[in-house]
C-alpha cells in the first residue's frame, strides 16, 4: 500500500493548504482579467499574493516548487533522515518550465542582439523544476519530469508510487506545478479554447478553459499515513492528435485499471472529481464515461471555474482538493451557470456547500490530455 504521508497546495484559490481548505468551503469564481495578443481579455487562476516570481530558482515555475516543498520542509526532512538522502525520489509534472522568463530575454536579444548575462538555457528544459526540486529538498533518489500535457501532475504521482513499489525508492515526493505564461495563454487562444468570462464546465454554454497555475506536492511512502493512493490507472485513446475518442473508451479503461488495483468496485467510490475544462469535446466525452461507469447518481464536481485549469499541474492541484475536501467533509463544489446540455448524459454534479450524507471514504480524480492520454487516481483515507 502507498501512502500520501503529507502534502502541500497554492493555487488561485489560496497560498497554502489552510487557505485553499477554506475556499472549498466558500468558494469564489476566478476573477483576474488578462489580456491576450489579439487584444482580447480572459479570466485567468493566478497565484494570490506577492511573491518572487525567480529569486531561488531562475524560473517562477521552480520558485513555485520551492514555495510548495517548504510547506513540507518537516516531513520530507524526516523521511531523507529515516530512509537515506538516495532513498527518496523526486518525480514532477509540469509543462511550461522557464519559458516566460525565456521570452523576456528573447525580447532583450532582438534588441540588442545579444542575450542577456541572466539567460540560461537549461531553464527551459523540462528536467529543470524536478531537478530544482531535489536539490532544494535535499532528495538524491531519482529525479526525472513527467510532461504529458495535462495528466502530467497526476501521472508524476502514479510514477514516484510505482518507483516505491519497484524498491527504488522508499520515499517520494511527487507532484505537479506549472505558472501562467504568455506562449501557453495565447496558444490556447489561437486553438479557439480560451473563454472569456469564467469557465462553464459541463454547461451547454460551455465555450472553453480558463487558464491558471498553481501546484500540489505529496509525500509517498509505505510508511502509515492519513490518506492513501489506493490505486491508478493509465491509458490513450490512440485516437486524434488533440481531441478525446468521444466514447470515452479509452478513458474507462484507466478507470477500470484505477478500480482493480484499489480492490474496489464502482460503488465504493463516494465522488469524481472531473477533469472539466468546459470544452466541448473533453466534457462530452467524460460525462459519457461517468454515466455509463457510474451512473447518473455519483456526485462530480470540476475544480476549474475556481483554479483554471493548471495544465501540467491541474492532476496533482485535483488530487489535494480531493483530499481537503475529504479531510473537511465537504464536496468538491461545481461553479456553473446551471445549464445542463440535454446532449450530455445525466451526471449529477455537487453544488457549492453540499455535504456529503456520510463520510466519504475515496474520491476518483480524472485528468485527460492532449492525445487522448488518460490518468485516474483513486485517493482515500489512512
Amino acid at each position: 500500500m502507498t501512502y500520501i504521508n503529507d502534502f502541500s497546495v497554492s493555487c488561485a484559490m489560496g497560498r497554502g493548504r489552510a487557505a485553499v481548505g477554506d475556499a472549498l468551503t466558500a468558494p469564489i469564481a476566478l476573477s483576474e482579467m488578462a489580456r491576450l495578443i489579439d487584444g482580447r481579455e480572459t479570466k485567468v487562476g493566478r497565484l494570490p499574493g506577492q511573491w518572487a516570481p525567480a529569486d531561488r530558482g531562475g524560473s517562477r515555475t521552480n520558485e513555485l516548487v520551492a514555495l510548495l516543498a517548504d510547506d513540507m520542509r518537516a516531513s520530507i526532512g524526516g523521511a531523507i533522515d529515516r530512509h537515506g538522502p538516495s532513498r527518496v525520489a523526486f518525480v514532477l509534472g509540469t509543462s511550461t518550465t522557464g519559458i516566460d522568463e525565456a521570452a523576456a530575454h528573447l525580447r532583450t536579444r532582438m534588441a540588442t542582439g545579444a542575450w542577456p548575462d541572466s539567460f540560461r538555457f537549461a531553464r527551459q528544459e523540462l528536467g529543470d523544476p524536478s531537478e530544482f526540486g531535489a536539490r532544494h529538498t535535499g532528495a538524491g533518489g531519482p529525479v526525472y519530469t513527467v510532461s504529458t500535457a495535462c495528466t502530467s501532475g497526476a501521472k508524476a504521482i502514479a510514477a514516484g508510487a510505482r518507483l516505491i513499489e519497484a524498491g527504488l525508492a522508499d520515499a517520494a515526493v511527487v507532484g505537479g506545478a506549472d505558472t501562467l505564461c504568455g506562449l501557453t495563454l495565447n496558444g490556447f487562444a489561437a486553438l479557439e479554447s480560451i473563454a472569456t468570462g469564467v469557465c462553464n464546465p459541463l454547461s451547454v454554454n460551455r465555450c472553453g478553459i480558463n487558464v491558471g497555475e498553481g501546484g500540489a506536492l505529496f509525500l509517498l511512502s509505505r510508511e502509515p499515513g492519513p490518506w492513501r493512493l489506493e490505486g491508478w490507472g493509465e491509458s490513450s485513446d490512440a485516437h486524434h492528435a488533440s481531441a478525446p475518442d468521444p466514447t470515452g473508451a479509452g478513458a474507462e479503461i484507466a478507470v477500470r485499471q484505477a478500480l482493480r488495483h484499489s480492490g474496489v468496485s464502482e460503488g465504493d467510490v463516494g465522488f469524481i472529481h472531473l477533469h472539466g475544462t468546459a470544452t466541448r469535446l473533453n466534457d462530452q466525452m467524460e460525462a459519457v464515461l461517468v454515466h455509463r461507469v457510474f451512473g447518473a447518481d455519483m456526485p462530480c464536481a470540476s475544480s476549474k471555474p475556481m483554479t483554471g485549469h493548471t495544465l501540467g499541474a491541474s492532476g496533482a492541484v485535483q488530487a489535494a482538493l480531493s483530499l481537503l475536501a475529504m479531510e473537511r467533509g465537504v464536496y468538491p463544489p461545481h461553479l456553473w451557470d446551471g445549464e445542463r446540455d440535454a446532449e450530455l448524459p445525466m451526471v449529477r454534479l455537487a453544488a457549492a456547500g453540499e455535504s456529503p450524507d456520510s463520510k466519504v471514504e475515496r474520491m476518483l480524480s480524472l485528468s485527460f490530455a492532449f492525445g487522448g492520454n488518460n490518468v485516474a487516481l483513486m485517493l482515500g483515507r489512512g
